[in-house]
């Protein structure tokens, strides 16, 4: 059994039998989901023997290298890595042995089980066969493990409080287009099946997986893809063992916040997968009449109103909405930050190099701010001229007694947040380097500038309520008045610039844990130092030192790393960070060194942006990102990589980490340092090619070191990476051998 993830064996199957009467067994339900189950094997079989007649039972299978869990439900719940058509037969008979008729809880729970694998063993022969190939636009089917880690994150900071999943057809189109709008503003992850796509598509919904997770997965079947979402979810991030059932539905109770919204009318087939639903802790709420012996409290039930049985599902699931309510005419919140507005959707737009433009945080006196003043200096967006480019000054003024300049650019990173939370409002960079755009759709609703400040005004309060006591905020589109807050601005920036040449690891006297993901992956600790991000790349020393004084007993807590408990000065140990692993990690991990991967490095979990790996043919680091889909010189992709590493696991000679570690000066450099790095995605290289050939001019690697790390464009196999650095003369070929 899983270390990371136990729980008492009773505790599970106790809360389905407290919800039923005894003698008031759901007889009716219990019925039609047999008889579904039986349907749903007998349908299994039927397209798994065509397929081994058609293709032989040695054909491949699998979702075309899309994960590395091979077909995940299955493996999840019972250990078996399928590999071809002729071992889905003994798991498919197995399924049908353990479905009994008799209408027990018991037996119920088994027709789910049995449902999970024959909808997984359907889809996997549409995959194996190339029937996947036919699914229209904007069908998803299958999702990649790059979509279960991308989203990894919000889940764990609760920015998805939960999923759901709608199966069916709403009564109007209108009615879908309003409450699926509304889940995403609440921040929900949504997996739609059935006709619910199309009445969508019918209002104009735009599907874009990349910016929010609304999947539309497709029809019948296709539902298990919401449901092998989620157990890898639990393969990944506490790294809970194939084949350990109880824990894998445990977490999906605890963690993974389901519910089902199962909408119009139901058939035998649905009433069975209802049940896998059901065995996986997900209750199902319905819109039809129920008659008495259908009913199952709390986990099959009916409500009318679809606003209420959403607030039904928020709460029988336990699940904490922290969106807020702002006064504007347009939908908001975190679903919205990746929107896209490009120049055929824009109505007007700000800096990027088309005006001047900048962005500023400014501490000041309780006595020189207005709590919730948002003032316009120039014209608002009803007076620009559609198309066009204008200046945008955004000068927010903050006031807390617990506030420290410090804290400034990390309010100030935020705004890009914030403002990319309204639908129909763009934005990207920062300091002087904004570029904001608003779309005609906002525009045509009657968005103004005001508007956005009340926005960033709400967010800031919310999410920094412990350190800001006030804030107020000028959007200043005058030419003259930007330049002159832009005088401003570079004067600041610089200041702040010249602090950070001084934020060095030596400087400081505390480092910082993170324990955020381990409400996914509860053996993992982050430990966050100034030249060292979190390995999602999204808590910085000082973003975890602001977190630490807005919730002093929360995840972020400060270590002390002064002489008195230095271990190892050269790897980066500390009793006193070892100490802190032992506590934080259930005694998982009792030592940590931070400037090596190859002797107890730091733990990994499924959150990490990169994964570093040591490629000793060619003496040195190769690393991958997760938006990197293909293989890597070790002969893994990311995924797999990521499945052998992390869920909190100390890996020798492998490590997650945030892309721009990779550019610190404290890179590893009990290892060799950056002059170890010889492979990488060129994607990633292309990104950091400025700050790769300015960290190698210090090393003495020469002013173009980007240039003499090997890509795919080189190859995926060390000879010819090998041969490639041999050629740039590069600086690991003369380092001590790595092993």
């Amino acid at each position: 059994m899983s270390s990371a993830w136990k729980v008492d064996r009773q505790s599970f199957e106790e809360i389905y039998e407290g919800s039923i009467e005894p003698g008031k067994e759901p007889k009716k339900l219990f019925r039609q989901a047999l008889e579904g189950t039986i349907v749903a094997l007998s349908y299994a079989e039927i397209l798994l023997n065509k397929a081994i007649k058609d293709y032989g039972e040695d054909l491949k299978i699998g979702y075309g290298g899309e994960t590395a869990y091979f077909i995940p439900a299955i493996r999840a719940l019972s250990g078996d890595e399928i590999t071809t058509l002729g071992e889905c037969v003994p798991i498919l008979n197995k399924m049908r042995d353990l479905v009994k008729s008799d209408l027990t809880l018991e037996n119920a729970l088994q027709w789910g089980e049995s449902t999970i694998h024959a909808a997984e063993i359907i889809e996997a022969v549409r995959y194996a066969t190339g029937g996947h190939e036919s699914l229209p636009l904007p069908w998803t089917g299958f999702i990649s493990d790059t979509y279960v880690r991308k989203w990894g994150i919000k889940h764990v900071d609760w920015t998805i409080p939960g999923e759901v999943v709608i199966v069916g057809r709403f009564r109007t189109s209108e009615d879908a287009i309003r409450i699926v709008n509304k889940l995403v503003q609440k921040g929900f992850m949504l997996f739609l099946v059935d006709e619910v796509i199309e009445q969508l598509m019918e209002q104009g919904y735009k599907f874009d997986i990349d910016a929010w997770p609304v999947y539309p997965l497709g029809n019948f079947t296709q539902i298990i893809h919401a449901v092998n979402y989620a157990l890898r979810a639990s393969s990944i991030f506490p790294g809970i063992p194939a084949g350990d059932s109880f824990n894998h539905r445990n977490y999906q109770r605890d963690r993974i916040l389901v519910f089902v919204m199962a909408l119009g009318e139901r058939d035998i087939v649905k009433a069975a997968a209802s049940f896998a639903a059901i065995y996986l802790g997900f209750p199902i709420i319905v819109d039809q009449p129920l008659d008495e012996d259908e009913i199952w409290p709390d986990w099959y039930f009916s409500v009318d109103d679809y606003d209420e049985m959403m607030q039904e599902g928020i709460e029988v699931r336990g699940i904490k909405i922290t969106a807020i309510e702002i006064d504007v005419p347009i939908v908001h919140g975190p679903a919205f930050e990746g929107e896209a507005i490009r120049r055929a959707e824009m109505y007007v737009e700000f800096g990027g190099g088309r005006s001047t433009a900048c962005e500023l945080v400014n501490m000041v006196d309780s006595d020189d701010i207005t709590d919730g003043k948002i003032e316009i200096i120039g014209p608002d967006i009803a007076d620009m001229e559609e198309g066009k480019a204008y200046p945008m000054g955004i000068l927010i003024k903050v006031y807390g007694r617990k506030f420290q300049s410090d804290f400034e650019p990390v309010l100030e990173r935020r705004i890009h947040y914030f403002m990319n939370y309204g639908e129909g409002v763009w934005h990207m960079g920062q300091r002087d380097q904004n570029w904001m755009r608003i779309s005609k759709g906002a525009q045509a609703a009657g968005f103004t500038l005001n508007d956005l400040g009340k926005i960033m005004y709400g967010y800031f309060k919310k999410e920094y309520a412990a350190i800001v006591d006030r804030l107020e905020i000028q959007l200043i589109t005058d030419q003259a008045a930007v330049e002159k807050l832009l005088d401003e601005a570079h004067a600041k920036y610089q200041s702040r610039d010249d602090r950070l040449e001084t934020l060095r690891d030596e400087a400081v006297d505390e480092f910082y844990t993170c324990t955020l993901c381990q409400s996914f992956a509860p053996t993992h600790i982050c430990f966050v130092s100034p030249e060292r991000t979190g390995l999602c790349g999204a808590v910085s020393w000082l973003d975890a030192k602001a977190t630490y004084e807005i919730d002093p007993v929360g995840v972020c807590q400060p270590i002390d790393i002064t002489e008195k408990n230095i271990i190892d000065k050269e790897k980066g140990e500390w009793s006193s960070i070892n100490t802190e692993a032992a506590a934080r990690t259930q005694g998982k991990t009792t030592e940590v060194c931070l400037y090596t991967m190859m002797d107890r490095p730091m733990t990994t979990c499924g959150c990490c942006e990169c994964i570093l790996a040591m490629l000793p043919e060619c003496n040195g680091f190769m690393v991958t990102t997760r938006e990197h889909k293909g293989m890597t010189p070790i002969g893994m992709t990311f995924s797999t990589l990521a499945g052998m590493v992390g869920g909190g696991n100390q890996t020798p000679g492998f490590i997650g980490l945030g892309r721009l570690y990779i550019v610190s000066r404290k890179f590893l450099p009990a290892d060799g340092g950056l002059g170890r790095m010889v492979w990488m995605p060129k994607e990633l290289k292309d990104q950091l090619a400025d700050q790769l050939n300015e960290r190698g001019k210090e090393e003495g690697f020469g002013d173009n070191f980007a240039d003499m790390i090997a890509d795919e464009t080189v190859g995926e196999d060390p000879d010819s990476i090998m041969a490639f650095l041999e050629e740039k003369g590069h600086p690991a070929l003369k380092m001590d051998p790595l092993m």
